[in-house]
């Protein structure tokens, strides 16, 4: 799906790693020389959606810049906008976004003159749209231009073999920043298997950092570290 252009909402529960998934596609594809930019819509103020998403002109309110701003959908013209936690985002926010998808095109806050747009959207959520649109929370016609292509990241606990993948991975990652030469025992290793890794791989990724800075001697083997 890399060379497409098609929208793409990735499905997964906290910490299965959407944006470094987002990030991938986009570095796969024909736009990888092109910007790419990502907002968190849970954290993003209603009152600034506007001027973050679209710019604003020069002079528009109070506390503006003198030389106005470029919106998200103008800095990744050509290139790709990564909406994380689009589900959070406000139902009239929604209605502005799906302006812009539908026209490919916007108006900066201020200005009178439509800007067109090319960027390609990735959205992420770990709340199910389709549902969340039944029930009223979720534009529908948002969910049908968003959702041309799902992806669902599996949790942590339904890939287990990616456990012992990701940990000599990570292992390797901290010895190399750390300056360390830790390895892990068979038993740690069966502890990571049988657990349930709620935090999905941020929880593995932290675990296993925090067991090579406090471990003694450089076999990681004390599974009382590991945190329910």
């Amino acid at each position: 799906i890399s060379n497409s252009t098609a929208s793409v909402v990735i499905y997964g529960e906290t910490g299965t790693g959407k944006e470094l998934y987002a990030e991938f596609i986009h570095h796969n594809s024909n736009r990888r020389n092109e910007a790419y930019a990502k907002i968190n819509c849970a954290t993003l103020p209603e009152n600034l959606f506007e001027s973050e998403m679209f710019g604003y002109m020069p002079g528009s309110f109070t506390g503006a810049l003198k030389s106005g701003k470029k919106g998200l959908f103008e800095i990744t013209e050509k290139g790709t906008l990564f909406l994380d936690e689009v589900a959070e985002l406000p139902l009239s926010q929604q209605s502005k976004l799906l302006r812009v998808l539908q026209e490919k095109k916007f108006v900066k806050v201020g200005g009178n003159a439509e800007i067109k747009t090319d960027a390609r959207i990735i959205a992420a959520s770990n709340i199910d749209l389709k549902k969340m649109s039944a029930e009223g929370g979720f534009r529908r016609d948002l969910y049908y231009r968003l959702n041309v292509i799902p992806v669902r990241l599996l949790p942590l606990r339904e890939r287990k073999e990616d456990v012992i993948l990701l940990t000599f991975a990570f292992l390797n990652e901290f010895n190399q920043n750390y300056g360390a030469e830790k390895k892990i025992s068979v038993k740690l290793m069966e502890a990571f298997l049988d657990h349930s890794w709620p935090g999905n791989v941020r929880e593995l990724k932290n675990t296993l950092e925090r067991m090579v800075l406090l471990a003694d001697g450089d076999l990681l083997k004390d599974t009382g570290l590991l945190q329910e």
